[in-house]
């Protein structure tokens, strides 16, 4: 009997952290857009600096959010233009356009947004990020990371988001 009760919590104890996992989020940009997305989840962490990162969607493109720390003073953040270069488990680089650079929470946070090529969802969501090849002119972000943290939270994210689409 204490086995299948074992049983019955363990199932329930998983089931909320999947449900937990596929929690969307929404806010409404300055330009009216509706973004919806995901809490960042931790891609890198040392004493100086980490590197937190998660999806968003307009429902009709994924982009990957990038948050550094440190980061820098908005004149130089503005000055990020380069594209991320993601290696995913299937030992393939990928592409992502820059897509924008933003500053939330009266400053606070600083996120790069990068846009997934619709051609690459499938991989994004079949794979977990290897590496990340980053160039954030003014920080210390300038260089390619190995994920050790969350390797899969792109392609959980991404998975949440495709299967509400289907859904509906």
């Amino acid at each position: 009997m204490e086995k299948i009760n074992l049983t019955i919590a363990l199932f329930f104890m998983v089931s909320v952290q999947l449900l937990a996992q596929c929690e969307v989020k929404n806010r409404i940009l300055p330009d009216g857009t509706l973004m919806y997305y995901f809490d960042p989840a931790d891609f890198y962490i040392s004493k100086s600096k980490s590197l937190k990162i998660n999806i968003e969607s307009d429902k009709e493109h994924f982009f990957i959010a990038l948050r550094p720390f440190p980061f820098p003073f908005k004149d130089e953040g503005k000055k990020i233009k380069d594209d991320l270069i993601i290696l995913l488990a299937d030992h393939k680089e990928y592409k992502l356009s820059h897509y924008d650079t933003q500053y939330r929470h009266n400053d606070s946070v600083m996120q790069v947004l990068y846009l997934m090529n619709d051609k690459d969802v499938e991989a994004f969501s079949k794979f977990e990020a290897v590496k990340a090849k980053i160039n954030m002119k003014g920080t210390e972000f300038v260089r390619d990371y190995n994920f050790k943290l969350h390797k899969d939270a792109i392609m959980q994210q991404l998975n949440c988001f495709l299967k509400e689409e289907k859904d509906n």
